[in-house]
């Protein structure tokens, strides 16, 4: 009896430890469970923190990058300064708009003159816009590029301060409006052909002396200014991408740009290559032969794409002739009309393997330009290996 009551205690006393250690592993894995949880919420949050590029976070880690930018010589100005500059920002001082915002005439307290970009207030594109014009135009150093003096970040105002172009941009020369024909008298040729080459210089800078190469995506006459002599810079880098480092590559990004102007590869696929610059420069190209905005559907059936309807023209020496700007007057040497044709005709070809490198361009215009500007070698050999470029829009005009 006292063995079966033993058997009995010793069954319970088993019972119970077993029960016991149950439940201590249960427990045990629940806290280890709840500990997973919450390490991997943890650090889900830290990852999508360095993805974003909005919160109090980024905002500071914006900030900091910009400081760092600063002390590589662009100036920082306070929000009052700019405010003086522009006269309050007044109307009367406006020179252009665009998405980041609109484009102020200012003279600054030490008589330099400036292009004031102040980006609208709701504008998430122009917060891109400004990282990208900071962190771009800190690093690229060329002769044919608009040069960034300085920016503002002061609350909620983000300013870009630049060199001023007293003519503004190419493309109001082109296309004059009737009330301020007289104050933008049409290009002759040979200015033409100056702009020509030296935006090309600009395009072969940002292709060829910095690593990786730098792709404008958003090249257009209305971004090329002009100064008081009639010189030409590359401004506007908002859309800027870096391209691949490997030769051939592509780097894959939504499609952005203006219309006209986007490389028939690049519309269709997202895959941008310096290639697709090429194809927008020789847009321009036909712009300064033609005198005609790239898309006009107010135009004949069958001349409302300015690249479909000259393309076959470009090769004939007579239908050349009958393409250019009624503007020129006939004032043109016909064999310069033609090579610059033939170049044209290169940079818009539909493959993009078929395009030259902006590099070859410049070759090829150089002896067509009889008289260059004097400048220092283009800038030194850049590295943008760190430096990332989210993509926005903007078709301001006078600033960058």
């Amino acid at each position: 009896m006292e063995r079966e009551e033993d058997y009995r205690r010793k069954q319970r006393l088993v019972l119970v430890a077993i029960v016991v250690i149950a439940s201590l592993a249960v427990t045990s894995l629940l806290v280890a469970f709840s500990y997973y949880c919450y390490i991997r919420n943890k650090l889900s949050k830290r990852f999508n923190n360095t993805l974003t590029v909005t919160g109090k976070c980024e905002g500071k880690s914006s900030f900091e990058n910009l400081q760092v930018v600063s002390e590589k010589g662009l100036q920082v100005f306070a929000f009052k300064q700019l405010h003086s500059a522009t006269g309050g920002f007044s109307k009367s001082n406006v020179v252009g708009h665009g998405g980041f915002g609109s484009v102020y005439r200012g003279v600054l307290s030490d008589g330099r003159k400036v292009a004031v970009k102040l980006m609208d207030q709701a504008g998430k594109q122009g917060e891109e816009e400004f990282k990208v014009e900071v962190e771009l135009l800190s690093r690229l150093r060329s002769p044919y590029l608009l040069a960034l003096i300085g920016y503002c970040s002061d609350n909620n105002h983000k300013l870009l301060v630049y060199d001023f172009m007293a003519n503004g941009g190419l493309q109001e020369h082109l296309y004059p409006t009737s009330s301020h024909r007289a104050m933008h008298p049409r290009l002759d040729w040979e200015t033409r052909l100056r702009i020509a080459l030296e935006a090309a210089k600009g395009l072969e800078y940002l292709h060829e002396h910095v690593s990786p190469p730098v792709i404008h995506r958003d090249f257009k006459s209305s971004n090329i200014l002009l100064d008081k002599n009639f010189h030409a810079k590359v401004s506007d880098f908002g859309l800027a991408k870096l391209g691949p480092e490997k030769a051939g590559g592509h780097v894959s990004t939504r499609i952005l740009g203006t219309q006209g102007y986007v490389a028939p590869e690049y519309a269709l696929t997202g895959h941008l290559t310096t290639k697709s610059d090429v194809y927008s420069y020789g847009v321009v190209l036909l712009e300064l032969l033609t005198g005609r905005v790239p898309v006009d559907m107010k135009r004949p059936p069958g001349e409302g794409v300015l690249v479909s309807w000259v393309l076959p023209r470009l090769t004939d020496r007579e239908k050349v002739v009958q393409i250019m700007d009624p503007a020129l007057e006939g004032q043109y040497s016909v064999k310069e009309v033609i090579q610059v044709a033939a170049i044209a005709a290169m940079c818009v070809q539909p493959e993009a393997d078929y395009r030259p490198l902006m590099a070859d361009v410049v070759q090829s215009l150089v002896p067509l330009v009889k008289t260059q500007r004097s400048t220092s070698k283009v800038g030194s050999y850049s590295s943008f290996n760190t430096l990332r470029s989210p993509g926005s829009q903007d078709s301001g005009k006078a600033s960058a």
